[in-house]
């Protein structure tokens, strides 16, 4: 016989699901976790018995599901409901129940917050294992791209694009109308009034989007997913998309924080590490952070909450002044705590009257206070051309926030080594979400939900990563003797028993009760 043979499809076999699933199998540990934990106490929607039809199904399935689908790069509901008929794993997982693809879809869009909380409980999980050392933890951002296209996302500059298209066609079709009068073309003159009649609807349409736009303060809205904004990927790509923020602990690589934003990170610095701090119920930690999100405001507030940042400095441009040289920076002028004082290239010390003026941003929270620094010596300072084009001479503002900046710059540039290991720390972590697992992209509407979704993807990646760390049984160990306040209680002592009792009957060859029977 030359090749290798393999079982009569007709042979009957005596097995079960348990002998199929090997100790080390990853759907073990989900099993576990999520039958150690309480879904109830952390927000899930419990499923009850309604008084018609048949019985629901319970959380914990769809959990399970949803787990091991994004563990193994399932997302589609309609997938997974195949995937529950045809993958022994989830048979053996969810013991042989196969729910239908709405209600599989249904259970993410429901549970959003909840999915957010059970990420929030496996960080403190992990840090209780001693995976995560809570020392030093790098923060970034990367897009995901929304379920609303570019052509439903709209600015001003665009609305009023579309409307003066509207206006040039409707003259040309009612010069058009004046011009076939004479002519008396029935078909032609019923064509162009179709055309009329749309761009009329058309223009009623634009002009509720300028309304709503208004109306909203927003640059710009999104039809399609009202949530969804354009954000700047990479260089001039623009993408209507969602901007995830993840905190990971230095240790093992792993998330502590993480939460969707729809905008920039310049604004997003104090939000994610404060949620770290929170998750992990640290004192302080150092937060190595790249220079998108240099913000003054973000940075004094990681300050009052006891972080330590090191964040990246922006490339130093020329001041808001014209021709200003290189040697005459508002870098090289010298500032004076002490005093409140600048010094500049020249020797010459510019004061304030100590009033403080309001820069307005966008936003209210974007704008802050300043002061102004001048000196009655430019009028006279040979190298004013140099300095300065104002007339009045030199003049330096001083954000409120301008220690807090200052000190952080200065811990950037005596911390190199230390700041270069932030790419190593998480940007493999986005490169794995994105171009291996292909999770670029939401289908879902809505920043709550994306939210939801993005915690679930956080979440499977930490499982994913300590199971490579640990191992199986270890992480299973360690999940045992976890003490949590979410856990349901007497889990693996209920298990215990009945494994025993299980034992017994078939050292007895007896299907009698085992209540009689001692079990030590």
């Amino acid at each position: 016989m030359q090749h290798i043979q393999g079982i009569a499809r007709n042979q009957l076999q005596v097995s079960s699901l348990e002998d199929s699933i090997s100790q080390d199998n990853p759907v073990r540990f989900i099993d576990a976790f999520v039958n150690l934990i309480d879904l109830e106490k952390i927000g899930f929607t419990p499923r009850v018995l309604k008084t018609e039809g048949r019985p629901s199904f319970d959380t914990k399935i769809f959990l399970k599901i949803y787990l091991y689908g994004y563990l193994n790069g399932i997302r589609s509901s309609r997938r997974l409901e195949k995937e529950c008929l045809r993958n022994i794993e989830l048979q053996w997982l969810l013991e042989a129940i196969c729910p239908n693809y709405h209600s599989i879809a249904d259970f993410r869009k429901d549970n959003p917050k909840a999915l957010k909380q059970l990420f929030k409980l496996f960080v403190s999980f992990l840090k209780d294992a001693e995976l995560i050392a809570g020392e030093t933890i790098a923060i970034d951002g990367t897009k995901s791209r929304a379920h609303n296209s570019k052509k439903a996302n709209y600015n001003q500059k665009k609305i009023d694009k579309h409307l003066e298209y509207i206006e040039t066609k409707t003259q040309e079709y009612l010069n058009a109308l004046a011009q076939n009068d004479a002519q008396e073309t029935s078909t032609t003159l019923t064509n162009i009034q179709q055309k009329i009649e749309r761009l009329k609807q058309n223009k009623i349409k634009y002009e509720l989007l300028e309304e709503q736009l208004k109306t909203s303060g927003e640059p710009q809205v999104s039809t399609t997913d009202c949530d969804a904004r354009a954000l700047l990927v990479q260089g001039q790509v623009v993408e209507v998309s969602y901007n995830i923020q993840a905190a990971v602990d230095d240790k093992h690589n792993l998330v502590v924080a993480t939460h969707t934003i729809n905008r920039n990170d310049k604004n997003a610095l104090s939000a994610i590490a404060l949620e770290a701090k929170e998750n992990l119920n640290l004192e302080t930690f150092t937060a190595l952070v790249d220079k998108g999100y240099h913000n003054g405001r973000e940075i004094a507030t990681c300050k009052e909450n006891n972080i330590t940042t090191i964040v990246a400095q922006p490339d130093q441009g020329k001041s808001n002044e014209n021709g200003t040289q290189p040697e005459y920076f508002v870098t090289k002028f010298i500032y004076n705590k002490e005093e409140n004082t600048y010094t500049c290239p020249q020797g010459q010390t510019l004061s304030t009257t100590g009033s403080w003026h309001k820069k307005t941003g966008r936003t209210e929270e974007s704008g802050y206070r300043f002061q102004k620094y001048r000196t009655p010596a430019c009028k006279t300072c040979p190298v004013k051309s140099q300095c300065t084009s104002r007339t009045g001479g030199r003049e330096i503002d001083r954000s409120e926030y301008a220690d807090a900046v200052e000190e952080n710059n200065k811990r950037y540039k005596a911390n190199q080594q230390l700041y270069r290991k932030r790419q190593e720390i998480n940007e493999h972590i986005f490169g794995t979400i994105k171009r291996k697992w292909g999770y670029n992209h939401t289908n879902l509407i809505g920043l709550e939900k994306v939210n939801g979704e993005h915690s679930l993807i956080m979440l499977v990646y930490n499982i994913k990563r300590s199971i490579n760390i640990l191992g199986v049984p270890d992480l299973l160990a360690k999940l045992k003797a976890w003490n949590s306040p979410y856990k349901r209680k007497g889990l693996f002592l209920i298990k215990t028993t009945y494994l025993k009792l299980f034992l017994v009957r078939i050292l007895l060859g007896t299907n009698e009760t085992t209540s009689k029977y001692t079990l030590a």
